[in-house]
């Protein structure tokens, strides 16, 4: 027995010691070492305090901001602790309704505004956490948050197209604005007392 029992107790004990430290604190050094940012929640900081990352959506309301992706995270908006989607079909009636709400609340906020509203802030998405919103998305909110600012819509558009990430290599995905990044970048921009 026991010249069965030794060599399997050693293999336990060294594949334990390789994949459950030694695998871990390599993997967790290159993060740290590579990546500091990403390894540390890819924070936002503004005077030293987090602000928010560039992978969690935040919840905005003001007109003089850019609104994200509705979230059906609970018992919050944008719970990080909580990712989830809807889980509401096409064909479910909750959805639709839902959706007729957003539209009319979107319309609402910006009567002016004649264009189609775009699905991605009407739906939320499947993690319920998504930071970015399309382009088209952002088109569509561009006049509202100009007028609440006081800015011509160039000078908004101007700070769009600095915080629109592309595609990975021009060929991966399309183009999306990061909101809190946008609405940081439009906060920054007010404070230094511009003009529109």
């Amino acid at each position: 027995m026991k010249h069965i029992l030794r060599p399997a107790l050693v293999l336990f004990f060294a594949l334990s010691l390789l994949t459950g430290i030694a695998y871990p604190l390599l993997v967790t050094g290159l993060a740290q070492s590579l990546f500091p940012a990403q390894a540390h929640g890819s924070l936002i900081l503004r005077d030293g305090k987090a602000v928010g990352s560039t992978l969690i959506g935040q919840s905005f309301t003001d007109p003089a901001h850019f609104w994200g992706r509705p979230s059906a995270t609970g018992p919050m908006a944008n719970n990080a602790g909580a990712s989830s989607g809807s889980n509401l079909g096409p064909m479910n009636p909750a959805l639709t309704d839902v959706v007729k709400t957003r539209v009319a609340a979107l319309r609402a906020s910006d009567p002016s505004n004649p264009a189609a509203v775009p699905v991605d802030l009407v739906t939320a998405s499947a993690s319920g956490l998504d930071p970015h919103i399309s382009l088209a998305a952002a088109q569509y909110q561009l006049g509202r948050v100009a007028k609440a600012r006081q800015l011509s819509p160039q000078v908004v558009q101007a700070l769009i197209d600095q915080a629109t990430q592309r595609p990975i290599l021009g060929l991966i995905g399309e183009p999306v604005v990061n909101v809190l990044q946008l609405n940081l970048a439009l906060d920054a921009h007010s404070s230094h007392g511009s003009t529109p």
